[in-house]
């Protein structure tokens, strides 16, 4: 039996697992278009500093605690639209895959009586089955899943306003699905899960580094492991600091970051994560190579369509209630856009779950932030539309970079 061989990704953590001192790593990156996260964070402090002067209640701690539920629903969709995006395809239908699976939680809860629990579950399956039919079609029959998933994105939302009736809403009573995002930690709850992540990542940090040691393999310099792991302990500290002088840390905001996390080392450590980053790189190189193009695919529009799913668990969990308008208006193009200017290509093969979450915080903050100041919603998409615009010119130049380095 044929051993096959993964490509590497195109660009991942791997790529700073060396002796280089960090200025270095710097200029290599720009000169080789690997810019990652920091176009993303920069513009970020930009925005803060903005709104924080335009309006002083910006960065006040219920602001901020406010932004976090805010953006945790199309943060969670984003997440799935990445797996996609890294193929170099689309999904168009995430918004209302995410209305059909809360309309559907809302029936089961509410009009047939079932357990919170057993409609969750029953909704994530259906977000799940929606998505490997979707895959299906994409996958084996070559139908573009730009197609795909426009005829999906009407076709759930007929099936969502059919689920729903006549009335077109049903409110959800105080329980288990509500609680997913009405639930704040207590101040020493927010701090045991802070130290429980920073000391994860520390472990993981160094333990990665010894085996790479062990195996003769060059691996970052300690100093570079300390710098992340102490960035990481003061981001993990004000964070916590600030939710908990309002309410505590929103348990949606923990649900949507842990889960980042997970699918984060998926990505990076399994040969399945390897494997999503090889097909969007080059499909026939990973057909070549001896992957399982088509099982890929599927999975991953399976898994997009899932996060879509919980995505419209949680819209159900903080609005009390599954209306026509849930998964609709901008929810597609928000969540689209929260990957790209997160730093995931449109051309496939590079980003991160983390790039989603901070397009997340982006949009979120563009929200927040011309909402406190009383600016127009046209306003505000406006300049959305300009963020997005940005963010794919961006990622087009650093594209080209990287060809022109060889590296493309």
């Amino acid at each position: 039996m044929t051993n096959p061989t993964i490509p590497p990704p195109a660009a991942g953590p791997l790529a700073d697992s060396d002796t280089h001192s960090p200025w270095e790593l710097i200029k290599r990156r720009i000169r080789g278009g690997e810019l990652g996260a920091w176009p993303v964070l920069i513009g970020l402090i930009i925005i803060w500093v903005v709104f924080q002067a335009l309006n002083d209640r910006f960065l006040t701690a219920q602001n901020l605690s406010n932004l976090a539920l805010q953006i945790t629903a199309v943060g969670m969709i984003s997440v799935g639209i990445v797996l996609v995006l890294l193929l170099g395809e689309i999904d168009l239908s995430v918004g209302s895959v995410a209305g059909v699976c809360a309309a559907a939680l809302a029936v089961l809860s509410v009009r047939r009586g079932w357990s919170d629990i057993s409609a969750i579950i029953v909704a994530l399956l259906l977000g799940a089955l929606i998505g490997f039919l979707q895959g299906t079609i994409f996958a084996k029959l070559g139908v573009p899943a730009f197609v795909v998933t426009l005829a999906g994105n009407l076709g759930w939302l007929g099936l969502q306003l059919y689920l729903l009736g006549s009335e077109g809403t049903i409110n959800v009573p105080t329980g288990t699905i509500t609680d997913l995002m009405n639930t704040k930690l207590s101040q020493a709850a927010g701090w045991i899960v802070g130290v429980i992540v920073v000391a994860l990542y520390a472990f993981a940090a160094f333990t990665a580094r010894a085996r790479r040691a062990s195996a003769g393999l060059p691996a970052a310099s300690l100093r570079s492991d300390l710098v992340r792991v102490i960035g990481l302990a003061a981001i993990v500290v004000v964070t916590v600091v600030v939710l908990n002088s309002w309410q505590g840390v929103p348990l949606g905001l923990l649900i949507l970051v842990g889960l980042v996390a997970v699918l984060d080392l998926v990505l990076r450590k399994t040969r399945y994560g390897r494997s999503i980053f090889a097909v969007g790189g080059n499909i026939e190189a990973a057909r070549r190579a001896g992957i399982n193009v088509a099982a890929v695919q599927i999975s991953v529009f399976t898994l997009c369509s899932t996060f879509a799913a919980l995505g419209g668990i949680l819209l159900v969990s903080r609005g009390f209630s599954a209306t026509q308008t849930t998964g609709a208006s901008d929810v597609l193009l928000l969540a689209i856009a929260g990957a790209v200017i997160g730093g995931v290509s449109l051309f496939g093969g590079r980003g991160s779950p983390w790039g989603a979450l901070l397009g997340a915080v982006v949009l979120g903050s563009i929200s927040s932030g011309m909402l406190l100041i009383d600016v127009d919603s046209s306003v505000r998409y406006m300049i959305t539309a300009a963020v997005l615009l940005a963010a794919v010119i961006l990622d087009s130049v650093s594209r080209r970079g990287r060809r022109a380095s060889g590296r493309g």
